[in-house]
């Protein structure tokens, strides 16, 4: 079974430092995730000057607007080489969201193993077109959309040649946190029937159950947000893991992979069978018998150790008689009985 994929999200959490960047990569690569993911725009070409911020920005942010926002919160095109070289030395991969045409050409350049396409560009068909023409890989978030709009997103890319084993659709929730109630982590389940494709999770909420959970539904590929600390100030620190809540997550993630890998059949593992004895039950009688005497059923007892006669086989030993003198509590063997 192939491992679960689990991207840690720095996004914009680096707060425009390289050096909290570089630390999200330390973090990232402490928990033993697979891929380090920031986010690279150019916030010209990504948003409005007049577009407003989501209420969970403006909860967080003290700028005035999406654009002060995003443009604070710039990848530089030379840290991301800087990032890339030095995830390498961490022995963790890095990636990057692209956001606008231009970035999606420049991460091309950098040698990419597959796109991340966000929820909000699902919709985005120009975007989305620009995406399969690099002919990767595409893992597609699919917050606030709906079946019909997924499909639509999935068909541009058919059209432009990417297969449906060359993508992975990602269940999620565009809230920051999400509320546990909103999760419905059963529609990742929706999609894989719907369309036949693997599916995987983004997780927005609070804590690592959920995206625990959904490792145990099926997804082979978890994406979660992270930070330094929830205290900072930025649009996703509030609703982002800390590196020890990382490191859990990706503990119980593979712990919930070594569970899962049992080939189904229901039979005694080699770990539980040293047990078996102690745990399970033979038949014992309560009281003296002596040879002749005939076995009835108030004489016995049903008691640990299991290693003398099974009592799902009582029937067989009632009515038989004793061969030899035996004394209560004695646990009874074939070879006691006639």
């Amino acid at each position: 079974m192939k491992p679960v994929l689990i991207i840690a999200e720095a996004g914009v959490n680096h707060n425009g430092d390289l050096n909290i960047a570089k630390a999200l990569i330390d973090a990232a690569s402490d928990a033993k995730v697979d891929i380090v993911k920031f986010q690279t725009y150019k916030t010209e070409k990504l948003v409005s000057k007049k577009a407003k911020q989501a209420s969970y920005q403006q909860k967080n942010t003290k700028s005035e607007g999406q654009f002060a926002m995003l443009k604070k919160l710039e990848l530089p095109e030379d840290w991301h080489y800087k990032l890339k070289a030095y995830a390498e030395t961490k022995g963790v991969q890095f990636l990057s969201t692209g956001f606008d045409h231009d970035s999606l050409d420049f991460l091309y350049s950098m040698g990419p193993s597959f796109f991340k396409i966000p929820s909000g560009e699902i919709s985005n068909k120009p975007y989305l077109e620009h995406v399969a023409a690099f002919k990767k890989p595409i893992v597609l978030s699919t917050g606030m959309s709906n079946i019909e709009e997924i499909a639509a997103a999935i068909s541009v890319l058919a059209n432009n040649g990417i297969s449906k084993e060359q993508l992975c659709i990602l269940h999620c929730n565009t809230e920051y946190p999400t509320p546990f109630e909103d999760v419905n982590l059963k529609a990742m389940c929706s999609i894989q029937n719907h369309f036949n494709v693997e599916v995987g999770y983004s997780d927005h909420t609070l804590g690592i159950e959920v995206a625990v959970a959904a490792v145990a539904l099926g997804a082979k590929v978890i994406e979660k947000h992270f930070t330094i600390s929830r205290a900072m100030e930025g649009p996703d620190h509030a609703a982002s893991l800390e590196p020890d809540e990382l490191k859990e997550m990706v503990k119980s993630i593979r712990n919930i992979e070594k569970a899962l890998s049992g080939n189904g059949i229901k039979a005694p593992s080699p770990s539980e069978l040293k047990n078996k004895t102690a745990a399970r039950k033979s038949i014992h009688i309560n009281t003296a018998l002596n040879t002749n005497d005939c076995v009835e059923r108030h004489h016995l007892d049903i008691k640990r150790p299991g290693d003398g006669i099974n009592p799902m086989q009582i029937d067989e030993v009632v009515g038989k008689k004793i061969k030899t003198d035996l004394q209560a509590d004695s646990k009874l063997k074939w070879e006691d009985l006639e």
